[in-house]
């Protein structure tokens, strides 16, 4: 980084910060990881200079014989890795992903059905102040609030509501639902209300890659994700379909009259629909981190992910702490607060002057604004990734309730900082970033 530092001291000094932070702390917020220096070195690489509007063989820019082959790597890994027809990893964003979903399969005004954001739901997925929410009638199903379902979805209420307003399409996806989805119940509603069903998979990719949870490629007629998270890659987006077959909205190829299939309808979505030239190379990124994800070292590592994240939420359980849904069967917990007096704003704020970084998050029926909360997210990839197992985890519980507890205690406050510091220096990450 020689060339930084000497160009621009005030970026380099920033990024040295940065790489600090992430070394010196724990990292615990469920949507983040740490990509590998491959993985990193592809994302700084010449191919940023290229354009490459359209796909591969079918480009608006000459120069492309190279990029070509980058891309038809990326898409060739990401098949085998998800075991699915079709991909398109141009998606500069999860965000951008979906929002091609809505524009192939939806009209404005249209309604769908998606997982309510308070019970932990994406934002793309009908959230008001989105897109999502302002161009199309956005309904929602949730977790039941009491009882032996409590924190889980009920099928036979998404049933109901699906009856209820027919929808055009059914989302599922999360971002802070600790168990898994039963896709054949939902593409069975789906089917029966003549919805299309799409699957944003965005925090689980990693795990379903894995063959951890459940697969919802041979169920959804449409999956999006991003590829950093539980995947481990660069920060973009990326659409995938299990079985790609003939579009069944009337989409013909305009001289020929041929039926398209479905993917090249969300091809056109994401270029031209939304996008301009993808980002050339954070797609060779993609494709070192799928590279990655198909070795067996990384099933491994999603396993420790699981037994971390459990580890994690019964420690939690043990000391009084209240687990939405009682468990986990993924990579995170979500922590409801009220019972320990603290909103999830103030817990964060405490933990981050420990160098522990969690996120405020909603918790179903909470009473609070989405600013405050009453509940934090916490997850194991990232610290994963560093080589901690269930112990640490158990240990990182241990240190959290205490600043939690006393949330204004500076000696307790300096004494976890310290604790923690210990156990990074133990766990090294990037010794080579700003070198």
């Amino acid at each position: 980084m020689s060339h930084l530092r000497d160009s621009d001291p005030s970026v380099f000094g920033l990024l040295d910060q940065e790489v600090a932070r992430q070394n010196e702390g724990l990292e615990l917020i469920a949507s983040e990881n740490f990509v590998s220096r491959a993985v990193m070195q592809a994302m700084g690489s010449p191919l940023t200079n290229k354009y490459a509007e359209g796909l591969p063989g079918k480009r608006y820019y000459g120069g492309c014989q190279v990029v070509d082959q980058v891309e038809d790597l990326a898409r060739d890994r990401a098949k085998e890795l998800f075991g699915c027809d079709w991909v398109n990893v141009q998606p500069h964003s999860g965000a951008n992903a979906n929002a091609a979903i809505y524009f192939t399969l939806m009209n404005p005004g249209d309604t769908f059905l998606g997982l309510d954001l308070s019970h932990g739901g994406h934002l793309t997925h009908g959230s008001p102040v989105n897109f999502s929410g302002v161009l199309y009638r956005a309904e929602h199903y949730g977790v039941d609030r009491d009882g032996p379902n409590a924190g889980r979805i009920d099928m036979n209420k998404v049933r109901e509501k699906a009856l209820s307003i027919r929808p055009r399409m059914i989302s599922i996806g999360a971002s802070a639902y600790t168990r898994d989805f039963d896709y054949e119940a939902f593409r069975s509603i789906a089917d029966e209300v003549g919805a299309f069903l799409w699957m944003d998979m965005a925090h689980t990719a990693g795990l379903i890659a894995a063959g951890l949870l459940n697969n919802p490629m041979p169920h959804c007629h449409i999956v999006s994700t991003t590829t950093h998270k539980t995947l481990r890659g660069p920060r973009a987006g990326m659409l995938l379909i299990g079985k790609d077959s003939e579009n069944t909205i009337g989409k013909v190829a305009p001289k020929s009259g041929r039926v398209k299939n479905w993917g090249e309808l969300f091809d056109s979505a994401v270029f031209p629909g939304f996008q301009g030239g993808p980002l050339m190379h954070v797609i060779a990124a993609k494709a070192v981190a799928f590279k990655e994800a198909l070795d067996p070292s990384f099933t491994e590592y999603s396993r420790q992910v699981i037994a971390n994240a459990k580890a994690m939420t019964s420690a939690f359980l043990e000391l009084g702490y209240e687990a939405v849904s009682g468990g986990t069967d993924n990579h995170l917990a979500l922590l409801d607060l009220r019972n320990k007096n603290i909103t999830g704003k103030d817990a964060e704020i405490a933990l981050q002057a420990a160098d522990i970084t969690v996120n405020k998050n909603m918790v179903p029926f909470d009473d609070q604004s989405p600013f405050v909360t009453s509940g934090i997210r916490v997850g194991t990839p990232a610290m994963t990734t560093r080589g901690l197992k269930e112990d640490d985890f158990r240990q990182i519980v241990s240190l959290m309730d205490r600043v939690i507890t006393n949330p204004g205690n500076e000696d307790v406050i300096k004494q976890v900082k310290g604790a923690i510091h210990e156990m990074t220096d133990r766990f090294p990450l990037y010794d080579f970033v700003t070198a």
